[in-house]
């Protein structure tokens, strides 16, 4: 049977709330997250967060397979639109992110970890944010070399290093580097944070909330919801509950795991 020609990201941005999630979570997780990079890129105002996000949270074979699908699905590499739509650092970093294909385990090079934990402290110090170090680092590192690096940053000079950065600048290549180290240190965390930000706008960021509740519903959703809870004390049901109605509302809780 020949395939329909269709143009997934048009038919996103059309259809009503519900609808949009409901059609996000039937997609293949590659095929979801292709889809929701391609409308990032898409955007007036290109939202690298979101390539950030995905590019960092994924593992290495996951974000093999993102690339894999982007391309079937729009005949481009998500590299070649990543770097149409960037320029200059920026570009440089949102492209090692997306093309990298990180080691994914758990060994530490502890001497190394000290060693870039002072490079980036000279780059933040020296207002350097476009090192050339500090893109190398970010994008070819193993996270849990990362992670190792971070901790050193933060015992070294009793700030988290993402503290540091937030008190820094607010161009967009640094908020690109803080957004990488967040999602890198401790995606759950970060989620968090997503999904009180979505709720505590006023009428409520919808996009966002369906976003990490259908992408996080078969992976880590569960723990997430355990550092919603310690970080606000409400059960992230009854606060969702609270900002959305009707289907959408038991929509997205039945992917929580509350049925209605």
């Amino acid at each position: 049977m020949k395939k329909l020609c269709f143009n997934y990201s048009e038919f996103d941005l059309l259809v009503c709330t519900k609808q949009r999630a409901m059609y996000r979570w039937i997609l293949e997780p590659a095929e979801r997250e292709a889809l929701l990079a391609n409308i990032a890129l898409r955007n007036a105002n290109i939202n690298y967060h979101l390539i950030v996000e995905i590019s960092c949270v994924s593992s290495p074979d996951e974000l093999f397979n993102l690339r894999r699908a982007y391309h079937n699905r729009y005949k481009r590499s998500l590299e070649e639109d990543v770097a149409t739509n960037t320029n200059g650092h920026l570009r440089q970093l949102l492209v090692g992110l997306v093309s990298s294909f990180r080691y994914d385990g758990s060994e530490v090079n502890a001497s190394l970890a000290q060693c870039e934990a002072d490079m980036l402290h000279e780059a933040i110090k020296n207002k350097n944010y476009n090192h050339e170090e500090v893109i190398r680092i970010l994008t070819t590192r193993s996270k849990t070399q990362l992670v190792a690096t971070f901790n050193c940053y933060r015992h070294d000079h009793g700030i988290a290093i993402t503290k540091k950065l937030s008190d820094e600048g607010s161009d967009g290549f640094h908020k690109a580097v803080s957004l990488a180290i967040s999602c890198i240190n401790d995606h759950n965390k970060y989620y968090e944070k997503v999904l009180r930000n979505a709720m505590e706008t006023v009428g409520t960021d919808e996009d966002a909330l369906t976003r990490v509740i259908v992408t996080r519903a078969e992976k880590d959703l569960e723990d997430i919801k355990k550092v919603y809870y310690k970080r606000n004390s409400v059960q992230l049901e009854h606060a969702v509950a609270k900002k959305t109605s009707g289907d959408y509302k038991n929509f997205l809780r039945t992917l929580m795991g509350k049925e209605e």
